[in-house]
């Protein structure tokens, strides 16, 4: 059961190692200029491999439970499929209903994970092989594969490494599952932290915030929805920026552009940071150069005032 391509490696990895009798995933919704109906990346891969393949709207219509009653699992394997399951669909594996979450449990439960690890700047993040319950990412772990957090990491790039190692971490907790290999371990409650669905409005920068926490931002909100701000009344995305050592002058409000050439240099709440790519509202992105190049600014200007 999943959706985005995140659970793509995961479809591939149980294809290669188990009879898959099943997918489910979300149903197609329209995408691109004509807004036709386009299936889901896991859809578009049981479709082109000939998988059965169901796509309901709501997970808990009856028809739902008796085709997957029909599949009789032995496991059934959730990855970013964004609906809940009841208690009575976790029921029907005969070993267990498992989930592939993008992150060490108990730390980032919820549905931004890999965001969550970037604003929190975080080392590392990782895999977590779970076992499900109804409630959301509260299962017993049953293995964990860490992957080291990059510097230049954004949400698009971890995603994609993360899932690889889904798809490597669930091909090992299928072969421990069958022989029993697996310990379940329950998790630390008092380590948890929540991760909730990042929203366009999330992306606003506070310049009142540190240049680092600002840097974070502009990474956990690639590519989407991009991190912002406004410039003349105007949003402009931020899509790549830079902490710099220079300390901006004791008056620089934060918000304040402060230099201004290969860069926007803007004062934070603590130092300053870069703005290196830029895509103001209607246009392409560009890099701080080009924009400049078409922009009227100077040094003073100050960006979302309001904020």
């Amino acid at each position: 059961m999943g959706t985005p391509e995140f659970a793509v490696p995961s479809l591939e990895a149980l294809a290669a190692c188990t009879e898959l009798v099943g997918v489910v995933s979300q149903p197609d919704k329209p995408r691109g200029r004509g807004r036709a109906p386009t299936p889901t990346p896991v859809a578009a891969l049981a479709l082109a491999r000939g998988y059965p393949l169901i796509r309901p709207a709501k997970v808990r219509e009856p028809e739902v439970r008796a085709t997957l009653e029909g599949w009789r699992p032995d496991l059934l394997v959730v990855a970013a499929y964004g609906r809940i399951l009841p208690a009575a669909m976790l029921a029907l594996p005969a070993l267990a209903p498992i989930n592939v979450h993008a992150s060490l449990l108990p730390r980032h439960r919820g549905a931004g994970p890999i965001a969550a690890a970037l604003l929190a700047g975080d080392a590392q993040t990782g895999i977590t092989i779970m076992r499900m319950t109804e409630e959301m990412d509260a299962g017993d772990i049953l293995l964990q594969h860490p992957v080291a957090i990059r510097t230049e990491d954004t949400t698009g790039n971890l995603t994609a490494r993360l899932a690889a190692a889904g798809g490597v971490a669930l091909r090992e907790a299928c072969a421990r599952l069958r022989s029993g290999g697996l310990e379940a371990v329950p998790q630390d409650a008092v380590a948890v932290t929540y991760a909730p669905r990042l929203t366009k409005e999330a992306g606003r920068i506070r310049w009142t915030d540190p240049a680092v926490v600002i840097e974070r931002k502009v990474r956990a909100f690639t590519p989407w929805p991009s991190a912002f701000t406004s410039l003349a009344g105007r949003t402009l995305k931020v899509l790549t920026a830079r902490v710099v050592g220079e300390r901006p002058p004791p008056d620089a409000v934060p918000g304040t552009i402060i230099a201004l050439g290969d860069v926007i240099r803007v004062a934070t709440g603590e130092g300053a940071i870069d703005l290196l790519a830029v895509q103001a509202a209607g246009k392409r992105p560009l890099d701080v150069r080009a924009f400049l190049a078409g922009a009227r600014l100077a040094v003073g200007t100050r960006l979302d005032a309001s904020a």
